[in-house]
């Protein structure tokens, strides 16, 4: 009896082990909880206008960080950001450039960086922490760009506003200041999605690739019954109900999700320059970025993935107040500083 009741506790524990390890952890759960109290709506059940209004996971986290007495905020600090346009494949487009302070008075590293939003929502403001840490942490200039949205845009505009914007900055990186032979890419989400189809066109057509490929949660398949989606399908900030969404928007008929620009895990890759892929547990995506890591590596990509436990979609620029973001931050960092030393 008595090791029947010792058999039963330890299995209790292993079991509550198990329901913890797959929820948000304690300084995740501070933003998800404030972006509850935001009272933002679903965005699967709003039009886009409307959800072009909602409250967003960087609301929240600045508002914790503003109550915070323990948020850092000195790496966000830059020696200049500029708005600028950059070519678009339909005309120009803006852009924010940020210069991290430097002694080096040689042109800078430049990693050109696409944020996230499904193709349909956000902007540079909402992801403005990203850019902001890297460039101080890198000392790279940084160059987000402003790429067309849907449904107002659909698919491929938002990839050949991205490739567009990485031939304008290679072609012009001396009039920022920068190296036009070392030049990287970055995104977050759909970002990240569209940071790797850039290294892709770039290779197709002969450009010069993206030193580096830094891919946050990426954007990389069309199916939605993996091991993630089946777990994380109901998560916060992002759900499946909203992937479904972003891709009503943006594509243009259902069959475009096996496209190789959106099912990236299918996609050629041969060729292309180093890669870091980082996910995130309690995120739909998380099965599809890892996914993309080893379909790389089978193709001959050097690439590290890392996954980090108990934090969402959206966690990698809340460094001010997650320590798993400050990890992956400088993860990130360290890998495309690497790249830099050609």
């Amino acid at each position: 009896m008595k090791k029947l009741l010792v058999l039963l506790f330890a299995l209790t524990l292993e079991t509550a082990h198990a329901v913890q390890s797959t929820m948000p952890n304690e300084e995740m759960n501070k933003v998800l909880k404030e972006l509850d109290k935001k009272g933002g709506k679903p965005i699967e059940n709003l039009s886009v206008d409307e959800a072009r209004l909602q409250p967003t996971p960087t609301d929240a986290a600045r508002t914790v960080m503003a109550n915070s007495k323990d948020a850092t905020t000195n790496f966000l600090e830059l020696a200049e950001v500029k708005e600028i346009t950059v070519d678009g494949g339909a005309g120009l487009i803006p852009a924010r450039v940020y210069k991290p302070y430097s002694k080096d008075k040689k042109p800078l590293p430049i990693v050109v960086y696409y944020h996230g939003g499904g193709f349909v929502i956000a902007d540079n403001d909402v992801y403005d922490a990203t850019p902001r840490a890297l460039a101080n942490k890198t000392k790279a200039i940084f160059v987000a760009v402003e790429y067309r949205k849907a449904p107002e845009s659909k698919f491929p505009a938002a990839h050949d506003d991205a490739f567009a914007a990485y031939k304008w900055v290679v072609n012009n990186a001396a009039s920022l200041g920068g190296d036009p032979k070392r030049v990287a890419v970055a995104g977050e989400s759909a970002g990240g999605n569209l940071a790797l189809n850039v290294a892709v066109r770039a290779r197709d057509e002969k450009f010069q690739l993206p030193i580096h490929e830094l891919l946050i949660y990426p954007v990389a398949g069309s199916n939605m019954e993996t091991a993630s989606y089946k777990k994380y399908g109901d998560a916060k900030p992002l759900s499946k109900p909203m992937m479904v969404w972003f891709m009503d928007n943006y594509l243009n008929t259902p069959a475009e999700k096996n496209d190789p620009r959106i099912n990236l895990v299918a996609a050629d890759l041969k060729g292309l320059k180093p890669a870091t892929i980082i996910t995130a547990q309690v995120d739909p995506l998380k099965s599809e970025g890892e996914e993309l890591a080893k379909h790389m590596k089978k193709q001959g990509v050097a690439v590290r993935y890392k996954n980090y436990e108990g934090v969402t979609h959206e966690f990698f620029g809340m460094a001010p107040i997650l320590r798993d973001a400050r990890s992956a931050q400088d993860l990130a960092s360290s890998r495309l500083k690497s790249s830099f030393k050609l």
